[in-house]
């Protein structure tokens, strides 16, 4: 079983920047892959960004160049540094994993970019 807790969604002007964080219960963090995924209203929910557990990296064309995951395996944390932020970001934010072929998410963070 793997518990994901995200944090630091919120309100921000368009340009803006936030920091994400997903900690996770798994004291075997240093081997999963993580990833980043957001879902609009009305819209299925989209891949963001993707860490590897050997620090590979992967973003959606969405998000390339202002976007950056990043993750602290002494802390258990993944992290999603966003910066530029526009309205067309405005979504649920989650955190993914797989382990033992089962996926975990979540429960999710809210960023809401507005004038």
């Amino acid at each position: 079983q793997v518990q994901l807790v995200e944090s630091g969604g919120d309100l921000v002007q368009p340009g803006g920047s936030l920091r994400l964080s997903c900690v996770t219960s798994a004291n075997m963090f240093r081997i999963l892959n993580m990833g980043w995924y957001r879902q609009a209203p009305g819209n299925q929910r989209e891949f963001v960004a993707s860490i590897t557990n050997n620090f590979r990296t992967q973003y959606a064309d969405s998000v390339k160049g202002r976007f950056a995951i990043f993750r602290d395996n002494n802390k258990n944390t993944v992290y999603l540094q966003m910066n530029n932020l526009q309205p067309e970001d405005t979504a649920v934010y989650y955190c993914n994993t797989i382990n033992d072929l089962k996926p975990y998410w979540g429960q999710g963070t809210q960023v809401t970019v507005s004038a």
